[in-house]
C-alpha cells in the first residue's frame, strides 16, 4: 500500500515572521478622528520571538473589554490572523525650507 502525497492544512497557511524593527499593521481598537474603531492600525516590532510579536503603536490602543493599554505595546502571536506586514510606507514630515545662502 502506498501513500498518497497530500499538502497537509499547515502548509497551506503562509506565516510571516516577524522580527525586531518590521512595520506591521494590526488589527485592534484605537481612535480615528474621535471615534473608537476596530481598524488595521501601523505599529512596529519591538519584540518578537518563535511564538509571539509585541508592536508598538504611536496612537492609543484599547484591549477588546473597553481598557487603554498605558505604553501602547499590544502581543500577538507569529502568524496571526490580526496581524500582517504593513502595506504603507510611513509618513514623513514635510521638510522646512531653509533660506538659501547668498
Amino acid at each position: 500500500m502506498t501513500k498518497t502525497s497530500s499538502p497537509s492544512p499547515a502548509a497551506a497557511l503562509v506565516e510571516h515572521r516577524f522580527t525586531v524593527g518590521n512595520i506591521v499593521d494590526v488589527l485592534c481598537d484605537h481612535n480615528r478622528d474621535g471615534e473608537r474603531v476596530r481598524d488595521w492600525l501601523q505599529g512596529i516590532v519591538v519584540q518578537a520571538d518563535y511564538k509571539m510579536v509585541a508592536v508598538q503603536f504611536v496612537d492609543e490602543v484599547y484591549l477588546t473589554d473597553g481598557w487603554m493599554v498605558p505604553d501602547r505595546i499590544l502581543f500577538c502571536q507569529q502568524g496571526a490572523a490580526n496581524i500582517r506586514p504593513s502595506t504603507r510606507r510611513r509618513m514623513r514630515r514635510p521638510r522646512r525650507a531653509r533660506p538659501r545662502r547668498k
